[in-house]
C-alpha cells in the first residue's frame, strides 16, 4: 500500500505514479513508458539545472502525434494524481482545526462573548457554475473513489493490503476515462455538479459544525451558516438560464434533501423501539402517535415509531408538493404536507423533549438532533438560489415596461435624477406595470418569466429559498430601483405597512470608478425614504457584492486590491453612520486574478467593522472540488470560514498600522495602476498580441461553461470576462493580471521617497495582514509562473516586431517585481516563508514544463492550417495540454 502517513507525501506521489506507470505499461507497452519517463526524468533534472536547456524540447519533439497524446495524457493523470495526494495530506493534517480557537489563546474573551459574536454572523459560501473546472464530472468520480480509497482502513488478505488492487484498479479507470467533454456543457449538467457537492459534502458536515460550535457554546447557532448557489438562477451574461432553470436547480435541491430526511426519518423509525412497557412518554408525544394512525399490532406497544411513521406521512406528502413526484420509499397513509420546516422541526423536538424527559437524552442527541439540525439550516430548500442579471437588461426591461404601459416614452434618455423619480413614483402605486395586452419582446419576457417564477417557488418551498437579487455592473441608484420595480412585477412586494420588495437587492460593484463610487451611490439608497421603510419593515441588512475580477482586469492586481479594500471600508463607515447594517458579498475566484489565495488570510485583511455580520464569498470551478468535493475538506474549509471570520471580527484595531497603509497604498495603487493600464489598455495591438500569446480561443472550445466568454464579438479586452483573461494567461505561463504593475509600484515609491521607502515597506509587510496577504499571493503567482515558456508563447504572434517589443516590458516588469519582492520580504527565494507550498511547485513544475511546450507545438501546428483528421487529433491534443496545466497550477481561473 502507498504510505498514506501525511508526513510523506512525497512518497505517496511517488507511488501513486508508479502505479499509473504500470496502467501504462500495460496498455501501451514497455517502449512508449520508456520513452515517457525519460522525458520526465529529463525534464526532472532540466528544472533542477542538472541537465542543458532544451533537452527537454528535443526528446519531445522525437515523439509522434499519437504517441505525443499519450504523454500529454500521462502527464495530466500524474498532475491529477499529485492533487489527489495533496488533497488527503491536507485534510487529514487539517482536520482537528478548531473555530474557536480563540477561547484557548485569548484570556480576555469568554465563552459568552464569542457566543453573541458569532450569533450576529451569517457565513456563507455560495457555489457557481464560472467555467474554470475543466474536468468531466465523470473524471471528478474516478478521483473521489481513488480519494476514498486512500480514506479506507487496512484490507489485509493472505497479508497483502488489498487497498494497493483497488487503488490500481481506480488509476486504470481513471486512465481509460474520457478526459474532453464531447458536447458543450449545459445548465442542467451544472446544476448536477453542483447536487452532487450538496450531498456529499455539505449535507452533513455544515450541521455537524453547527452542533459542535453549539455544543462548545452552549448556544444555539443554526443561522450562522448558510449554503447558496448561482447554478440556474445567474442570468448575466447567460442566455441559457431561464426561469425554467431557476425551477429545474430549487426542485434539484429541494429533492436531495428530502429525500434525506425521509431516509433519516425512516432509519429513526427503526432506532426508537422503545416500548411503553418499559418507560413512559409526553403527552404530546402520545398525541402524535395518536396522529400516525399506525394499526400495527406489531407496534401497538411502540409510540415513537407511531409518531415517526405519521412524520413521514407528511414529509412524504411535502416531498410530492414541492417536487410533484412520488419520494423512492411510499407510504400508505394519506397525510397533510408540513406548511413549512418550523412544522417539522416542532414535531421532532416534541420526540426529543419526550426522550429527554424519559432518561433518554443522550438517544435524542444522536440521530434526532442531527437531523433537528439539517432541518433548521437547510429547510426545505438546502441551497439557497440567487439570482443575478446585468444592470443593462434590467434597464432594457423597465424601458419597455414604463413605455407599454405609457408612463414614459424614452426611459433611456432620461437623466439619472429623471429616472430615479419615476422609478420611485411606480414603486409607491398601487398599480403593476405589466398588462396582458402588451406584446413585450422576448428580453422583457423572459425577465419577467423568472420574477415570477421566483415568486411560484418562493410559495411553494418557502421564502428563505430565494432571499438575494444581485444586480452587476451597479453604477447608478436608478439601477437598484429598477430591479425593486421587476420584483414587484413579480409579486415579490410586500404591500403593508409599507411597499417593501420580498428579496434583498445587493448592489455588486465590479469596475475600479464603480467601487469609487459606491459610497455615494450607496448613500443615496439608503437615504431614499422609500429604502429606509423598506428596510426598518423587513430587513434591517444591506448586503453588498464586491467584483474582485472585473477590478482586476480593469486596474490590475495592486490596484482592485486596494480598491475593494477601501470601497468596502467606507461603505462600512457609511452603515455606521446611518445605523445601517452591512453585509458583504466577495465575488472571488480561484486564482490571485480574480481575488483568490488563502480564505484565511484574505478574511484576516479585510478591514475593521466588515465582517461583524458575516460574510458570503463565492466558490466556483476547480475550487468547489478542492474545497468541498470531500466531506473531510469541506469541514475544514468550513471550519476556516468561522474561524477566520471570529478571529476578523474580534481582532483589535492596529490605528498605526491603518495609518501606515492609508499613507503608502495610495501612492503605490496609482503607480500600478498606470504601469498596468499603459500595457493592456494604451498599447497598441496589446489586445492582437493577448488572442495570438495565448491559448484563449483554444480554452473557448473546451466546453467547460454554458455561458459564452465574452459579452461581445468585439475582441476588445474590455469585452472579455474575467475568467477567460486570467485563465489564458495562466496557460501561457505569464499570470500578468495576479502581479503586474507591482514592480513599478514599488521602484516608483521608493523614487519618489527616497532611501526611507524600503524600511517603511518591509515594517508594513510585516505589520500589516492586508499587505503581507497581497504580496504573499504575487509571491505565489510569480512561483508558478516561467517566462521562458511564456517566451515561446510569444513566438505565436504573427507580427513578431509587435510582439518582442510587448514581451521586452513584460520582461521589464516582472524583473521589477521579483527585485521589489526580494526587497520588501528580505527573501531571496519565491515562497521562501512557505515551504509546503514552496515543496509542491518543485514538485509539479517539472511536469508541467512539457506540456506547455507540446501546447505551444501544437497550437503552431494547427495555425498551420491542418485539414481532416490530423487538425481534430492537434485540437484534442491542445485540449489534452489545458487539462493538464489546470490540473498542475490547481487554481487556473
Amino acid at each position: 500500500m502507498p504510505d498514506t502517513n501525511p508526513a510523506s507525501a512525497r512518497d505517496l506521489i511517488k507511488d501513486l505514479g508508479a502505479l499509473l506507470g504500470e496502467v501504462i505499461k500495460d496498455q501501451h507497452g514497455d517502449a512508449l513508458f520508456d520513452a515517457i519517463e525519460s522525458i520526465r526524468s529529463e525534464s526532472v533534472r532540466e528544472y533542477r539545472g542538472q541537465a542543458p536547456r532544451g533537452a527537454t524540447v528535443s526528446l519531445l519533439d522525437g515523439l509522434e502525434l499519437d504517441e505525443t497524446l499519450v504523454f500529454i495524457h500521462g502527464f495530466c493523470v500524474f498532475s491529477q494524481l499529485a492533487n489527489l495526494a495533496d488533497d488527503y495530506v491536507s485534510r487529514t493534517q487539517a482536520v482537528r482545526q478548531d473555530p474557536l480557537a480563540l477561547l484557548n489563546t485569548r484570556p480576555d474573551l469568554t465563552v459568552e462573548h464569542v457566543s453573541d459574536v458569532l450569533a450576529k454572523m451569517v457565513i456563507a459560501p455560495i457555489l457557481t457554475a464560472h467555467p474554470t473546472e475543466v474536468r468531466r464530472k465523470s473524471v471528478l468520480d474516478r478521483e473521489a473513489a481513488i480519494s476514498d480509497t486512500l480514506d479506507a482502513r487496512i484490507d489485509l488478505v493472505d497479508g497483502r493490503d488489498m487497498r494497493v488492487e483497488r487503488l490500481r484498479r481506480e488509476i486504470r479507470l481513471l486512465w481509460q476515462t474520457r478526459v474532453l467533454r464531447g458536447e458543450r456543457i449545459e445548465v442542467a449538467d451544472e446544476i448536477a455538479n453542483v447536487a452532487s457537492v450538496l450531498g456529499r459534502s455539505f449535507l452533513k458536515e455544515m450541521p455537524n459544525l453547527i452542533r459542535r460550535l453549539e455544543r462548545r457554546l452552549g448556544k444555539e447557532l443554526p443561522g450562522i451558516l448558510r449554503v447558496g448557489s448561482w447554478v440556474g438562477g445567474d442570468r448575466d451574461g447567460n442566455p441559457f438560464v431561464n426561469a425554467q432553470t431557476l425551477t429545474h436547480a430549487v426542485m434539484s435541491h429541494a429533492s436531495l434533501l428530502l429525500s434525506s430526511f425521509l431516509e433519516e426519518l425512516h432509519q429513526l423509525g427503526s432506532e426508537l423501539s422503545i416500548s411503553t412497557e418499559l418507560t413512559a412518554v409526553s403527552p404530546d408525544l402520545a398525541r402524535l402517535a395518536e396522529a400516525g394512525h399506525d394499526a400495527s399490532p406489531h407496534r401497538a406497544d411502540e409510540p415513537y415509531r407511531q409518531a415517526i411513521r405519521g412524520m413521514y406521512a407528511r414529509l412524504a406528502a411535502t416531498y410530492q408538493a414541492i417536487t410533484k413526484k412520488p419520494p423512492a420509499r411510499a407510504t400508505d397513509l394519506e397525510a397533510a404536507a408540513y406548511h413549512g420546516p418550523n412544522e417539522l422541526i416542532a414535531d421532532l423536538e416534541i420526540v426529543g423533549e419526550s426522550l429527554r424527559s424519559h432518561a433518554a437524552g443522550d438517544v435524542a442527541d444522536g440521530r434526532l438532533a442531527r437531523l433537528i439540525t439539517g432541518v433548521k439550516v437547510f429547510g426545505f430548500h438546502f441551497a439557497q438560489m440567487e439570482l443575478r442579471q446585468n444592470s443593462d437588461v434590467h434597464e432594457r426591461t423597465i424601458s419597455e415596461l414604463l413605455a407599454a404601459a405609457g408612463i414614459e416614452a424614452d426611459y433611456a434618455s432620461l437623466s439619472e435624477e429623471a429616472r430615479i423619480e419615476v422609478l420611485r413614483a411606480q414603486w409607491r402605486s398601487p398599480r403593476n406595470l405589466t398588462t396582458p395586452y402588451a406584446n413585450y419582446g422576448p428580453e422583457t419576457l423572459k425577465e419577467l418569466e423568472v420574477f415570477w417564477q421566483a415568486a411560484t417557488i418562493r410559495t411553494a418551498v418557502g421564502g428563505e429559498v430565494l432571499r438575494r437579487v444581485i444586480v452587476s455592473k451597479t453604477d447608478s441608484v436608478s439601477d437598484l430601483l429598477e430591479v425593486a420595480l421587476l420584483l414587484k412585477e413579480g409579486g415579490l412586494f410586500a404591500q403593508s405597512p409599507d411597499p417593501s420588495p420580498q428579496i434583498a437587492i445587493a448592489p455588486l460593484f465590479e469596475t475600479i470608478a464603480d467601487l469609487q463610487a459606491s459610497e455615494a451611490i450607496m448613500r443615496r439608497w439608503l437615504t431614499l425614504p422609500e429604502v429606509a421603510r423598506a428596510r426598518a419593515a423587513s430587513n434591517p441588512v444591506q448586503e453588498v457584492m464586491i467584483g474582485y475580477s472585473d477590478s482586476n482586469k480593469d486596474g490590475g492586481y495592486l490596484t482592485a486590491n486596494w480598491e475593494v479594500r477601501g470601497a468596502i471600508g467606507r461603505l462600512v463607515a457609511l452603515g455606521k453612520e446611518l445605523g445601517v447594517t452591512m453585509r458583504f458579498f466577495h465575488g472571488r475566484g480561484g486564482s490571485i486574478g480574480r481575488g483568490g489565495g488563502s480564505s484565511r488570510d484574505a478574511i484576516a485583511a479585510l478591514p475593521a467593522g466588515s465582517i461583524e455580520s458575516g460574510l458570503s464569498v463565492t466558490e466556483q470551478g476547480e475550487v468547489i472540488s478542492s474545497k468541498y468535493g470531500h466531506p473531510d475538506s469541506a469541514r475544514v474549509s468550513l471550519e476556516t470560514l468561522v474561524g477566520a471570520s471570529l478571529e476578523a471580527a474580534l481582532h483589535p484595531i492596529d490605528h498605526a498600522q491603518e495609518e501606515a497603509l492609508a499613507r503608502i497604498m495610495p501612492r503605490l495603487s496609482d503607480l500600478a495602476f498606470k504601469a498596468y493600464r499603459s500595457l493592456v489598455y494604451d498599447t497598441a495591438d496589446f489586445a492582437r498580441y493577448f488572442h495570438q500569446s495565448t491559448p484563449l480561443k483554444e480554452i473557448v472550445d473546451l466546453k467547460i461553461g454554458s455561458r459564452p466568454a465574452a459579452r461581445t464579438a468585439s475582441g476588445r479586452i474590455e469585452d472579455l470576462r474575467a475568467i477567460p483573461w486570467v485563465f489564458s494567461w495562466s496557460q501561457a505561463r505569464v499570470n500578468l493580471p495576479g502581479w503586474y504593475g507591482f514592480g513599478s509600484a514599488i521602484a516608483g515609491y521608493q523614487e519618489a521617497v527616497g532611501p526611507s521607502a524600503i524600511e517603511e515597506l518591509k515594517a508594513l509587510y510585516q505589520s500589516s495582514p492586508y499587505f503581507a496577504n497581497l504580496v504573499s499571493n504575487i509571491e505565489m503567482v510569480l512561483a508558478k509562473a516561467n517566462l521562458e515558456i511564456a517566451r515561446r508563447y510569444s513566438e505565436l504572434v504573427d507580427d513578431q516586431d509587435m510582439a518582442k517589443a510587448i514581451f521586452a516590458r513584460i520582461e521589464a516588469e516582472w524583473q521589477k517585481t521579483l527585485d521589489a519582492l526580494q526587497l520588501v520580504t528580505g527573501r531571496a527565494e519565491l515562497v521562501g516563508n512557505n515551504p509546503a507550498l514552496a515543496h509542491s511547485i518543485s514538485l509539479r513544475m517539472p511536469y508541467l514544463d512539457p506540456l506547455n511546450l507540446l501546447q505551444v507545438k501544437l497550437i503552431k501546428q494547427l495555425r498551420a492550417g491542418p485539414e481532416g483528421a490530423q487538425a481534430e487529433t492537434v485540437k484534442k491534443g491542445i485540449q489534452l495540454t489545458i487539462n493538464g496545466i489546470s490540473a498542475g497550477l490547481r487554481n487556473t481561473g
